[in-house]
């Protein structure tokens, strides 16, 4: 079988073919970008393998390209990489590998394609093509990766046990593929997942949480987490949703599951926004829910505070995976602590002080929690399905106008701490912040409109009230 060259491929192949000519190196294209080809994927990664020095060959090939590309080296991995027009190209000798059982990092030696071939992590990912005069363009398929790839199975090209042992990452690289592609993992590589996944301690975190935003990121993210709960590897990776997981029975009430829940969750989401980071929201936004769930005789289950509780856990989880510890992850803490309000003023009387609220709270990222609340409606009854979609349309339409003619979003209070020290020249002290909170209670209540110049009375009056005397004015 022959891999069909697009035009804007041909010139780029052909430059590598010549020069591995000249070089005597035969050389072939491998793995995602052949894949990807293949079932009609965009890929503008593309892996070079040559039986010879894979930097020696992108240094000649960058001296023929026009214009000619910049060349990164990295000499201790034996690789080279080069950006031509929209494709970066990586650039390798064919080698083999052997592994600690303590490491991840393995023993590389020259090797023969075939030794390369027998180092991927799975069939679909073995596939190669030839870039030699004699047979350009055919298909090196040892495994029956093409047929993999027409049954949609990943499975690994040698005994799973094996892969997943040498490289335990290929674990979570396994499950994003089936996420990422919809392809169904082989069952003899399934179990192995499930029989290795404490390898993946030996991975570090930050290596994790990039197959895990990829998983995030997937058209329908909950396979990616179906699978890992199948297999136990979610227990290695996010324990803490693990816990999520099953229903309790007391006197006959039980709750729903509130692991499922939270994956059909993160699923409606993600066919609305590709925001990696709302994906996360979404997928920790009920995570308080295990550490507060009590049953009341009256009540039935409860998760009173699930929303702070869990809100106070996404640093942690954050952290700990070596995800970012800055905007993104306030972020998604502000959607997790805010999620439940919007709902709440959906089931009560809605006074304009609790809207003035949750706009002042949210700020800019109001629109992704309401898409996240509209997500969070998981029930089977389509009249209330309907019936909640209708109260979060009506609640738009109030924080709309509230927010055009009181300008709250991403509001600041017009009133500074250093005007209120100016106006009464005080130092810093309770006294600032006690102005500075009422004036912006006063705001919120709708007590005085939403302008510096009714602030800055009520900050007089205020002030005055308090024993202090005005020496300044405020600018």
């Amino acid at each position: 079988m022959f891999f069909i060259i697009q035009p804007h491929e041909q010139k780029v192949f052909r430059v590598i073919s010549e020069t591995a000519k000249e070089l005597g190196y035969p050389t072939y294209v491998v793995g995602g970008y052949v894949r990807d080809r293949l079932i009609g994927r965009p890929s503008k990664d593309m892996d070079i393998v040559c039986v010879g020095s894979g930097i020696k060959l992108a240094q000649a090939i960058s001296a023929k390209l026009r214009p000619i590309p910049q060349i990164a080296v990295f000499k201790r991995f034996g690789t080279a990489m080069l950006k031509h027009e929209d494709l970066e190209i990586e650039f390798v000798g064919a080698r083999k590998e052997s592994y600690r059982v303590d490491s991840r990092k393995p023993t590389v030696e020259d090797g023969t394609l075939e030794d390369d071939q027998n180092r991927r992590d799975f069939t679909i990912n073995a596939l190669a093509v030839s870039l030699n005069d004699n047979d350009f363009g055919s298909i090196v398929d040892p495994f029956n990766g093409l047929e993999d790839l027409e049954n949609k199975i990943i499975r690994t090209p040698l005994e799973p046990g094996k892969t997943f042992s040498d490289d335990p990452l290929r674990i979570m690289r396994g499950i994003r593929f089936a996420a990422q592609l919809d392809f169904h993992i082989e069952e003899s590589t399934l179990n192995a997942i499930g029989k290795y996944r404490n390898r993946l301690n030996i991975v570090s975190q930050e290596r994790v949480a990039v197959e895990l935003n990829k998983i995030l990121l997937s058209p329908k993210p909950s396979k990616g987490f179906h699978l890992m709960n199948k297999t136990g590897v979610l227990e290695n990776v996010l324990p803490e949703l693990g816990k999520l997981k099953g229903v309790e029975v007391k006197n006959g009430i039980g709750h729903k599951d509130n692991f499922f829940h939270t994956l059909k969750v993160l699923d409606n989401l993600s066919a609305k926004s590709k925001n990696l980071w709302l994906r996360w929201a979404a997928l920790l936004h009920d995570i308080g829910k295990a550490p507060t769930k009590r049953f009341n005789k009256e009540l039935g289950w409860t998760f009173h505070g699930h929303d702070a509780v869990g809100a106070s856990m996404v640093p942690r989880i954050f952290k700990k995976l070596r995800l970012p510890l800055d905007a993104k992850m306030k972020y998604v803490q502000k959607i997790v602590a805010l999620h439940q309000r919007p709902m709440k003023l959906t089931t009560e009387e809605i006074s304009d002080s609790a809207i003035r609220r949750i706009l002042f709270d949210a700020g800019e990222d109001i629109d992704d929690l309401m898409q996240l609340c509209e997500a969070d409606i998981t029930s089977k009854n389509e009249s209330k399905i309907k019936r909640y979609l209708k109260n979060y349309e009506n609640l738009r339409v109030r924080m709309k106008e509230l927010e055009e003619s009181d300008n709250l979003r991403n509001w600041q209070p017009p009133i500074t701490g250093e005007m209120i020290m100016e106006t009464f020249g005080i130092k810093p002290s309770r006294a600032v912040g006690d102005i500075k909170n009422f004036i912006r209670e006063s705001i919120l209540e709708g007590d005085i409109p939403n302008d510096f110049e009714s602030a800055q009375a009520l900050m007089v009056k205020k002030g005055t009230e308090m024993g202090l005397k005005v020496v300044g004015k405020a600018n």
